[in-house]
């Protein structure tokens, strides 16, 4: 799919050969939206097992990143921390190693702005285009194709990988250069951070008010209270259902990079800053692998009771 003269990007079709690396929570969901299009799937996961429903679809396994890239046209990353991209990306079994003049790396996990720069850079340096490419909608928006996608980098070449990002979202907006998909990602988590704290005391005081709490919802949702987080975890806290759709470590780990950002722009986000103290309890109480929703679980011990619809 590359014009070996200029190594520009070109249309993508079916013969465009995708790579995928990471198949988690959300990952392993978005890549079978591109699987199922009928694109040829080279990927790669540290646990192969995870990858299995991939596997039996078609895809292809590849040993490391570095293979996957070997194999691709387009290479997409949805891992975990920024070290786990930085390893995947800039590693001697890594992508970049890899990656042939003209490829396009799509990184689509939460991290620095900063660190989707620098792979921009090292990427420009081998004649290779990288975008980063953050989501929003949980696990929810994965399964269903509806992710919002945040988009930095050059936009010739969001353009061109615009038709793979509308297999897996409904709103792709390209917010500018390398770095402001993330930035975009962390307003974003500012949002969810302060309005799931909001979902979990409105039900922790609707519970000791005495409310009968679906009924409740059934009037906020509705009103100027309503938003994605009442109508997609309130649901689950009543019915106890702390699974993760983003993990506790996760969401720690994106609130604690817009920190650090904020803290370099020189601006003080004290909400942000309290759900973060927040949810650092709660990991600490032993629930980093449960869901953002378990928030209700620390505010729930510092009340001494338990909410029940």
């Amino acid at each position: 799919m590359t014009n070996s003269t200029d190594n520009k990007p070109s249309r993508i079709s079916l013969e465009t050969r995708i790579g995928w690396i990471g198949t988690g929570v959300m990952g392993l969901s978005m890549c079978n939206h591109v699987l199922s299009k009928g694109y040829g799937v080279t990927l790669y996961n540290r646990t192969k097992s995870k990858a299995q429903p991939l596997l039996d679809e078609g895809a292809r396994w590849a040993e490391t990143p570095r293979a996957v890239a070997e194999q691709s046209n387009v290479v997409f990353t949805m891992v975990g921390f920024p070290q786990d991209v930085r390893e995947v990306y800039f590693g001697e079994s890594g992508i970049l190693a890899g990656s042939k003049p003209g490829t396009i790396l799509v990184d689509m996990t939460t991290t620095s702005p900063s660190l989707a720069q620098e792979i921009y850079q090292m990427a420009a340096s081998k004649s290779v285009q990288a975008i980063d490419a953050p989501v929003s909608g949980g696990d929810v928006g994965a399964r269903a194709g509806t992710l919002s996608i945040m988009v930095g980098g050059n936009e010739e070449v969001v353009e061109t990988i615009t038709p793979l990002l509308e297999i897996m979202g409904k709103q792709i907006v390209h917010q500018g250069g390398a770095g402001t998909g993330q930035h975009a990602k962390m307003c974003n988590q500012i949002v969810i951070a302060s309005t799931m704290i909001g979902v979990c005391e409105c039900l922790l005081y609707g519970h000791k008010a005495g409310l009968d709490l679906e009924t409740m919802l059934r009037s906020i949702t509705k009103g100027a209270a309503a938003c994605w987080a009442l109508d997609n975890t309130a649901p689950r806290i009543l019915k106890r259902n702390f699974d993760p759709g983003f993990f506790v470590e996760h969401f720690i780990k994106d609130m604690s990079i817009a920190l650090d950002e904020a803290q370099r722009l020189n601006i003080a986000l004290p909400g942000l800053a309290l759900v973060h103290q927040l949810y650092l309890a709660l990991k600490a109480q032993g629930h980093g692998k449960l869901g953002t929703q378990s928030l209700m679980l620390a505010l729930e011990e510092f009340s001494n009771t338990v909410v029940k619809p």
